[in-house]
């Protein structure tokens, strides 16, 4: 027996005395204690072009294994580069949010594609409630943009868990980012996946053809930051300016970058980090997600 499995059953018996604690009671409180002890997994992911929505390829298949592989979560909270809301922060509260097209007309078939997954107003609710850093509104008409639904179209392709977002403050710098995602780590006790989705380099005014063509300053700019997080700098990452030349390159607006600051501002001291993806997609953009469990 481990010493959490004997510290759960000491608590358990502990209750028994109690009059009226019958086995139901007994199981509900175990059942209680045991979601306790799960903390949700947290992930960002490079999302890159709407295009890997569209058919099987590296990324998308990457990403259905990403969602067979975790605990299946009761929600997920979405933290999007494509919702930004200068000045303050909002929270989707709808119950059945739109899919949102946000994006030009580069293939059709993009545009028949919907992801019908339920909001989850109560949760959204709940959010606007706990958080207490800065203001959390409740917004009704915004949906699933493309850095969410083109993710979660595979990596949870039955949209049977719900959704909601939660949009970026442009107004504000990384240090911000990075403090208010510490006010979402009770939404892992709930078995709530929070998932960031960008890119950590992220400059389409450098787009280069083939897919697979690279630049040495979105080479290195990734290995950086990747190095950073191994390090758990993550005070650096949020100072992104700081890093160099390379980094201003990379990060010509810091929209696609910012998602990754809440993943990195959930994680514990003695969770792991891996890197289910990696990868340069058409010179300018990472594809490397984060995993921290």
């Amino acid at each position: 027996m481990t010493r959490k499995d004997f510290i759960k059953n000491s608590l358990i018996l502990s209750t028994l005395p109690m009059a009226g604690f019958g086995l139901n009671s007994l199981k509900k409180l175990s059942e209680s204690l045991e979601e306790q002890d799960i903390l949700m997994p947290v992930l960002f992911i490079g999302h890159g072009a709407p295009l890997y929505a569209l058919d099987d390829n590296k990324y998308s298949m990457a990403w259905l294994k990403i969602g067979q592989t975790i605990p299946k979560p009761k929600a997920v909270v979405s933290v999007s580069a494509h919702w930004l809301t200068p000045g303050k922060t909002l929270v989707t509260a709808a119950p059945k949010p739109k899919t949102i097209h946000d994006f030009g007309r580069i293939d059709d078939r993009l545009f028949e594609m919907q992801y019908p997954a339920l909001g989850d107003p109560e949760l959204a609710k709940e959010i606007s409630t706990q958080v207490t850093a800065v203001p959390i509104h409740l917004d009704h008409d915004w949906g699933y943009d493309h850095g969410t639904w083109c993710v979660l179209h595979h990596m949870f392709p039955n949209a049977d868990i719900p959704v909601i977002q939660l949009s970026i403050d442009y107004a504000k710098d990384g240090q911000y980012h990075l403090a208010l995602a510490k006010e979402l780590q009770f939404l892992r006790k709930k078995g709530v996946l929070i998932m960031g989705s960008g890119n950590i380099v992220h400059n389409l005014s450098q787009l280069k053809f083939p897919e697979n063509s690279t630049y040495d300053w979105a080479i290195e700019f990734d290995q950086t930051a990747k190095n950073l997080i191994d390090k758990r700098d993550f005070g650096s990452l949020a100072n992104y300016q700081k890093l160099g030349k390379e980094a201003q390159l990379s990060i010509p607006t810091p929209d696609h970058y910012f998602p990754l600051l809440y993943t990195l501002g959930l994680a514990n001291e003695k969770e792991s980090i891996s890197y289910p993806i990696d990868g340069i997609s058409y010179g300018s953009t990472s594809m490397r997600s984060v995993l921290i469990s």
